[in-house]
């Protein structure tokens, strides 16, 4: 089976060496959490996060931040060996590369420090949304084929992209998705029902809402696929699109205020933030 040629950012294990702080930390971690006899759900519950967030980070791939190891010390019993590392941590942590194709690492640097998000997704569930088991089961099936390293990265990737909802100040994100998002049990059921609940759990976030473009809506303003929007840290408003792997950062300023407009459009068009949680609730139960 061929595989797909990756144009990849180097980690930054292979730049600086800073991963190995993440990893040895992760393996710290677990090994504390086990010993508190506690799952990984468990212990998320305690902290705030989800088994995702915290598998990710007993495995090196998502940077503990500073206030978690603190109430994670405490939580597990740790007598300061958490807190201990804090600085280490945060020295690595600006050290530390962003971990994305070439292409893609301007639009992931803006992503990462924006102030404003904002996201149309016509098919898929947009990739700061997915759940670690729906994103494996979406790089599973692509085509041409990838090797489990490439997988793994690719999901470890994604899944560190997601720490832009733990930034302090928090940026104002939301979401419209297309009906048909909420349908296709991307990974089976059971994926599919923990995605649906990672929607719940992140469009609960203050800084977040999360609307549902219902498919009986007979009238659309954009049928040209999904894109997002963003507005970064000291400049102007730009616009990201990709299709079938070309990616494209739109800066210009008229090309932007149309997509922006037609964003506007659909969120007023869409189901409220409230209605939309109540529909992926309702679809839930149905599983």
């Amino acid at each position: 089976m061929a595989e797909e040629t990756e144009r990849r950012a180097e980690t930054p294990a292979e730049v600086n060496g800073a991963v190995g702080v993440f990893v040895l930390l992760g393996k710290q971690l677990k090994l504390l959490r086990e010993r508190a006899g506690l799952s990984q759900r468990e212990f998320g519950n305690l902290v705030g996060y989800g088994p995702d967030q915290i598998s990710a980070m007993e495995r090196g791939v998502r940077t503990p931040r500073p206030e978690f190891l603190e109430k994670a010390d405490e939580i597990l019993n740790a007598g300061g060996l958490l807190k201990e590392v804090i600085p280490q941590v945060e020295e690595a942590m600006a050290r530390a590369r962003t971990r994305h194709p070439e292409w893609y690492r301007s639009y992931a640097a803006m992503e990462a420090d924006a102030v404003e998000l904002h996201h149309y997704s016509s098919h898929a569930v947009q990739g700061l949304l997915q759940t670690q088991e729906h994103a494996r089961a979406v790089f599973a099936k692509r085509r041409p084929f990838l090797s489990e390293e490439t997988m793994e990265k690719r999901v470890a990737d994604r899944l560190s992209r997601q720490q832009v909802f733990e930034r302090s100040p928090a940026p104002v994100v939301s979401y419209v998705l297309e009906e048909v998002v909420l349908d296709r049990p991307i990974g089976g059921h059971q994926v599919h029902a923990g995605q649906l609940r990672h929607l719940l759990q992140v469009g609960s976030l203050q800084n977040v809402e999360i609307q549902v473009m219902p498919t009986y809506v007979e009238e659309h303003p954009n049928m040209d696929g999904a894109f997002n929007l963003l507005f970064p840290k000291g400049h102007p408003q730009v616009a990201y699109t990709e299709v079938q792997g070309f990616p494209r950062l739109i800066t210009d300023g008229e090309e932007v205020r149309k997509i922006a407009d037609r964003y506007g459009i659909m969120r007023a068009m869409a189901l409220s933030p409230t209605e939309s949680r109540k529909l992926i609730e309702k679809k839930l139960e149905t599983l």
